[in-house]
């Protein structure tokens, strides 16, 4: 009996978890700031404890319900009140501006000079003298402006004006064409069989994918033979 209901209770534990986070949103997945890493450990560890709690398990599960809600509310606040932000999740720090390192920063953001510089490495400077300003933001990640001689090329560097790239989609995928990726991109089975013909393919079932975007940019990748 005590087997079923741990089952239950960790089922409902974990549908209670999955509705609350979607509530709470998307960044409970990505970058946390200080009170969303604090909300997503303590909710994980409640959830824990109701899926073992058989004699009173509403008790864990309102403190997670609070837990959510106080996080719901910090974050129409911060909305409502773009004041608040910087006491709610911090402010950017400037580590270093100029060709010069600020000591002092480093220390308020507690980070050492080893750590500063691996993370100009995971990013692709391992000179210093390339970076013009480093920002530390609240999210505890590192963004780097490079000094202009120093920064990628761009086509207006060179007075080019490209055509605008758009997002590429699967037209056919093993063997079978997706009709309405197809029309999302504005073309038809007419067009593709024509692409198909174009690229010697005898079948859109010889084709394991196909993509293209809105600029009739498209790529097909065959089935290998058996």
């Amino acid at each position: 009996m005590n087997f079923i209901v741990i089952c239950a209770t960790s089922i409902f534990s974990y549908l209670s978890l999955f509705i609350l986070t979607k509530l709470m949103g998307h960044k409970q997945i990505s970058q946390l700031d200080f009170f969303d890493y604090i909300t997503g450990i303590t909710i994980g560890s409640i959830a824990a404890e109701l899926a073992t709690d058989l004699e009173e398990p509403w008790k864990p599960l309102l403190a997670m319900i609070i837990y959510a809600m106080v996080t719901l509310l910090l974050s129409v606040i911060a909305r409502k009140f773009p004041r608040t932000r910087k006491y709610l999740n911090g402010t950017s720090v400037i580590i270093m501006d100029n060709g010069k390192l600020n000591r002092e920063s480093l220390k308020k953001v507690k980070l050492d000079v080893n750590e500063f510089l691996v993370m100009c490495r995971e990013q692709g400077y391992f000179d210093l003298s390339s970076i013009q300003t480093a920002l530390f933001e609240y999210n505890g990640k590192l963004t780097i402006l490079p000094i202009s001689s120093r920064r990628p090329t761009i086509p207006e560097d060179f007075q080019l004006n490209p055509k605008q790239e758009t997002l590429f989609a699967e037209v056919i995928m093993d063997g079978r064409i997706i009709q309405k990726n197809l029309q999302q991109i504005g073309f038809d089975l007419n067009w593709l069989s024509k692409q198909l013909n174009q690229h010697g393919i005898r079948s859109y079932e010889d084709v394991f994918l196909a993509v293209c975007d809105r600029n009739q940019n498209i790529s097909f990748y065959k089935k290998e033979d058996k």
